[in-house]
């Protein structure tokens, strides 16, 4: 075979079945979304490099976003969008050409050339100026992690040097993407569906004498067996003293008869996150330890008789905080309240929205469109650490709902 002619064939041919998540038409309301936000915002040019941004314009999605890589591999691919023009730019480099091509609706993207001794930040920029783009306004999303902050500095600069003003626009796709269209609201749907297997594998399979790793993989099976996905957090399992803390990772401790195992996951689909999180007994657990889970479980019912498209999110609050006063537990709350979920890609799941006890919640409603969580976490007695119930409620356009099948109580498998 001739030399080159496989890499030729690949990048100029090679074309796998789209795997884009919406139609069109759910792509072109967003964009028309954005470019009106950047009117207001007097953004004229926009550059998206947060992987959750880049899915929500265009469905692209990646393994590996160059978070940690050598200086010489700049986190530079992203999506650059005008105020006045339709579409997108695409910019990535050449191993993801392929990729690019069955997960994205791009139309005009620009691959980094091999070999070139410019930097990829002044190659972007460089693209922009032939376009016509610069020099103008340009928004970044400055609170996202990529590009880090070396070359976000470099890219920076080298606008200012095309003679553009540089300003954070990260709100803008952060604001859009806080209300749900009816078909994300499926996704949503299904992903809850798909978090529903992965705490009824837990309850099937654990047993004392496994580790927390084991467990963790039964979840992982069940879930991408069910069509889920990969999730933005490595999901916790943890038992026994460990379960006092909440973002701990699973390990090789095996899980023994009389612990409380606490289990944190998000089924996903087509990107999009439902949080669950019950607290598991490995027997009967102490009267009081129950008692406490059940006054935090409750809550669950407190929620499902006040949620409704457009309520204030200060008399949620409220009225959680005199659930857990009226049942003797407040002051002894880990955290409750909770965040938006949707579009995620490690290494969060968490969204730009959040609300609790100790947050101005003032003027804030839970809008048709809206996803998030709840987390009652609280602290046990005995020393035994803490309990973790977590759901997701979903406000659609003419009601809301607390999703997901599995009771919050706590779970008691096997016997003592």
């Amino acid at each position: 075979m001739t030399e080159g002619i496989a890499k030729e064939l690949v990048l100029k041919k090679l074309v796998p079945r789209s795997e884009v998540p919406f139609p069109i038409q759910e792509f072109n309301a967003r964009h028309r979304r954005i470019r009106d936000a950047m009117s207001k915002a007097g953004v004229d040019v926009l550059y998206l490099s947060a992987p959750e941004s880049m899915f929500y314009v265009s469905g692209y999605q990646s393994e590996w976003y160059q978070a940690q890589s050598p200086k010489d591999w700049q986190p530079m691919s992203g999506i650059a969008m005008h105020v006045d023009h339709p579409g997108f730019i695409l910019f990535d480099i050449v191993e993801e050409l392929v990729m690019s091509r069955y997960t994205t609706i791009s139309k005009d993207t620009r691959i980094y050339p091999e070999g070139t001794a410019t930097p990829m930040h002044r190659w972007v920029v460089h693209e922009l100026e032939k376009q016509g783009w610069t020099p103008s306004t340009v928004g970044l999303e400055t609170w996202s992690y990529r590009p880090n902050r070396a070359v976000s500095e470099m890219f920076e600069m080298e606008l200012r040097k095309a003679g553009c003003e540089v300003t954070d626009a990260t709100d803008i796709v952060r604001s859009i993407r806080g209300t749900k269209s009816e078909r994300e609201l499926a996704c949503i749907e299904k992903a809850a569906e798909i978090a529903d297997v992965g705490l009824k594998a837990v309850e099937s399979c654990m047993t004392p004498g496994m580790t927390e790793l084991e467990v963790y993989g039964e979840i992982v099976r069940a879930m991408a067996k069910a069509g889920g996905e990969n999730p933005g957090i490595t999901m916790p399992v943890v038992s026994g003293p460990k379960c006092a803390c909440v973002h701990a990772l699973a390990s090789r401790k095996k899980i023994r008869k009389g612990e409380v195992v606490n289990v944190d996951l998000c089924g996903v689909y087509k990107r999009y996150h439902v949080n669950m999180a019950r607290t598991y007994s490995m027997g009967k657990p102490h009267p009081e330890v129950e008692s406490v889970v059940a006054a935090s479980a409750r809550a669950v019912e407190t929620l499902r008789g006040i949620i409704e498209p457009g309520l204030p999110v200060a008399k949620l609050v409220d009225q959680m905080r005199e659930h857990y006063t009226r049942d003797g537990i407040v002051k002894d709350s880990w955290w409750y309240g909770g965040y938006e979920l949707g579009i995620a890609f490690p290494p969060d799941w968490v969204g730009a929205f959040f609300y609790d006890n100790g947050t101005d919640n003032r003027g804030k409603v839970f809008g048709p469109g809206t996803v998030v969580n709840y987390e009652s976490i609280f602290y046990l007695p005995r020393k035994i650490g803490v309990s973790v119930v977590i759901n997701t409620l979903l406000f659609g356009n003419k009601r809301a709902k607390v999703l997901g099948s599995i009771p919050n109580d706590i779970l008691v498998l096997g016997k003592r």
